[in-house]
């Protein structure tokens, strides 16, 4: 991020959190098309409604706004991200929340000191949208900056009795590919793998395609060994990418 302006330095968090707030609502709501938002909200089966702001237009409006209000320090940054959170009247406003959790400029600051703030935002916001975004891209970063204390945490994690975080830790290496820890993505899948639940199932089944592109003998492998237990549904998931490289064979 550029050089913080002095003035910043001295502003306090719940003020700086206020201001990059009001610049980003105001801009989302200018921006919003209520045909899409109506749709929106159906498709999220959400009870918030939307501005109707595409999510790459959000996107390049949560990164204008960090430009124009860059946080001098982690607690005005995390600060700002609780406050698009609670107090978002409409659903785009949650997803810039994660978008400046996430911003580039400030990823030194998303240490393990902050694992309290991603559960915070999991748990409460216990919706497939918001953990999707947040488990591969904070919780993986974690991982990879923690290899030592992360582990036990999302096994930890994966027994919890909260389907969100269960599924947030099985996403986590998502984009890991060849640096996935195989034997951690099995501990993670196992206590969800007679889950009927849909929302694990598919997570379960999303995480071993997504390995499969890498490892395909051990993800064919873990399903065969597995079937008895594993969903259809996450069995169709876990074998996608390998029945299209195989041409379509064992459908």
């Amino acid at each position: 991020m550029a050089e913080r302006p002095e003035h910043s330095r001295d502003v306090p968090p719940d003020v700086f959190a206020a201001t990059l707030r009001e610049d980003l609502v105001a801009t989302l709501r200018r921006t919003g098309d209520p045909q899409r938002a109506r749709h929106q909200q159906a498709y999220m089966k959400s009870t918030m409604p939307f501005h109707g702001v595409a999510i790459p237009q959000m996107r390049k409006i949560a990164a204008g706004a960090m430009r124009r209000h860059p946080p001098a320090s982690a607690d005005a940054w995390q600060e700002a991200v609780r406050a698009l959170w609670h107090r978002a009247a409409r659903r785009e406003e949650r997803y810039a929340a994660i978008e400046v959790l996430l911003c580039p400029a400030v990823r030194g600051w998303l240490t393990l000191e902050r694992l309290g703030l991603l559960e915070e935002l999991i748990v409460s916001g216990a919706w497939w949208d918001y953990v999707d975004a947040i488990a591969p891209q904070a919780l993986g970063h974690l991982l990879r900056t923690h290899p030592d204390a992360m582990p036990p945490i999302l096994r930890a994690w994966a027994v919890d009795a909260d389907v969100w975080k269960r599924r947030a830790a099985i996403l986590a290496q998502l984009r890991f590919k060849a640096d996935t820890d195989a034997l951690l993505l099995r501990d993670l899948i196992e206590p969800s793998l007679g889950e009927r639940g849909f929302f694990l199932r598919k997570a379960i089944g999303w995480a071993l395609r997504e390995y499969s592109k890498v490892a395909p003998a051990f993800v064919a492998d873990y399903v065969e060994r597995n079937a008895g237990r594993m969903a259809a549904l996450t069995r169709r998931e876990a074998l996608k990418a390998l029945r299209r490289q195989s041409g379509g064979a064992g459908r």
